[in-house]
């Protein structure tokens, strides 16, 4: 086997003391907001965005004069895309059915698909307004059927961006905040004095807003660990070029300081072309400042002899996004088992998941790819069982049943929950504290 790294990231020990850092710093925040409430979200919405106005919630007023500041052109581009987003989870909507079986003769199983009743999302802004993240939490939330829908976005250069909260409008946020960061996660979820607390937190956001999300969970659900984006390119040499490969890495790097960007390729040739490429694109990027600083401490370009292995790669990285570009495309789809999302051939990109082609651009990372799949429709549904005896009969048997698994158990208190039906129902005597006996079918 041969697996050789021509460009290494950052260690995974400076990642670890990076993600120590972050943890401290969210605890306390946490903490502070939970204590202060709406005085300690002010503070940190003063300190981390110079922005304090009198409401942090929109009022329609407000966001029909946002919207105003829109083109008409502006507003058909978000209308479109959320229409793809909507039209991909409305189809995964429909897949999932409320079902009722009759697995015994007067015993009727279910499940029914219930809305998560309210929702925080937070949409991020900071430093670019991801009027996408809107369409991928509000607009997929609304088709969920969720009755409450907050939505939270940060000021963009110290005021609301108009396109971001024309998306959370129109994608059917219910209340509109425009607070950012751990203050904004922190609110939604423990509640302050003007902001009712939800049941859920999803989208995405830096390593603050990922960790906040952390370690809230439980107290609230929240929809996965989406956290700095990651992009992972495979390709060879029938696919792509270095042109494709560079570009597609960069243009997820451009997202902040620390977007792992990796190149997993069977081509030595195209591995040190797009090495090359990469540092010419610099040259020319306008985000190059943020783009460059992702690329050096967290790009990665891995050269592997086979297939196989970059298979084996790929699955143990569990990247965010990853890009195929091969003569094989479909083989990666058929035995790939660990990433957020697969983009593959050369015609598609991770820009256009991220932006406009419908499927959700809310993903996992940090190798949280081995146990979930992205945000989807299905995220915002909890399914619950239920169960009905309709017979004396079917009462009798299942009872009969139950007393004795629960005796064999020990539960004396759960076998007296079958033995009154099976006296009530079936006039047998179970003596109490005692299992039903066993009764040959033919009585």
């Amino acid at each position: 086997m041969a697996i050789e790294y021509l460009k290494r990231g950052k260690s995974d020990a400076d990642r670890a003391e990076d993600d120590a850092k972050t943890r401290a710093v969210v605890e306390a925040t946490l903490k502070d907001i939970e204590t202060r409430g709406d005085a300690a979200v002010r503070e940190l919405s003063e300190k981390f965005d110079n922005y304090s106005p009198a409401s942090f919630r929109l009022s329609p007023d407000q966001i029909d004069e946002l919207i105003g500041q829109l083109t008409e052109r502006e507003l058909d581009d978000i209308k479109f895309a959320q229409e793809q987003v909507r039209n991909f989870a409305q189809a995964q909507r429909d897949s999932m059915l409320d079902i009722e079986v009759e697995t015994l003769p007067g015993v009727i199983l279910g499940h029914k698909n219930i809305p998560v009743q309210s929702v925080g999302c937070y949409v991020p802004g900071g430093k670019f307004p991801m009027v996408a993240s809107a369409h991928m939490s509000v607009a997929t939330a609304s088709v969920a059927g969720v009755p409450r829908i907050i939505a939270c976005t940060p000021p963009f250069q110290g005021k609301p961006n108009p396109a971001v909260i024309a998306a959370m409008h129109l994608g059917g946020a219910h209340e509109i905040y425009v607070m950012g960061g751990i203050q904004a996660i922190g609110a939604m979820a423990l509640g302050t004095e003007t902001i009712d607390p939800v049941h859920m937190l999803v989208g995405p956001g830096n390593a603050f807003v990922a960790e906040a999300k952390r370690q809230l969970f439980g107290r609230v659900g929240i929809d996965l660990f989406a956290g700095p984006t990651e992009t992972m390119v495979i390709a060879d040499e029938t696919a792509a070029d270095a042109e494709l490969c560079a570009t597609d890495l960069l243009g997820q790097a451009e997202h902040g300081y620390n977007s792992p960007c990796v190149l997993l390729t069977n081509s030595r040739k195209l591995a040190e072309d797009t090495l090359a490429e990469v540092y010419r694109l610099l040259g020319i990027l306008p985000t190059a400042d943020t783009a460059k600083v992702s690329w050096e401490e967290y790009g990665e370009v891995i050269v592997c002899d086979t297939y196989d292995e970059m298979l084996q790669v790929a699955d143990d990285i569990a990247s965010e996004h990853v890009q195929v570009m091969t003569d094989r495309d479909d083989w990666f789809l058929e035995n790939m088992t660990c990433y957020g999302a697969l983009f593959l051939g050369p015609r598609t990109n991770v820009s256009n998941g991220d932006k406009v082609i419908g499927t959700n651009h809310t993903l996992p990372t940090k190798k949280a790819g081995r146990y979930t799949g992205g945000l989807w429709v299905g995220k915002y549904l909890k399914t619950h069982s239920y169960q009905k005896v309709l017979t004396d009969e079917a009462a009798t048997l299942i009872g009969e049943y139950g007393s004795r698994l629960c005796m064999l158990e020990g539960f004396v208190g759960h076998a007296e929950q079958c033995n009154v039906r099976v006296r009530r129902y079936g006039g047998i005597n179970v003596p109490y504290g005692e299992a039903a006996p066993y009764r040959d079918a033919a009585e």
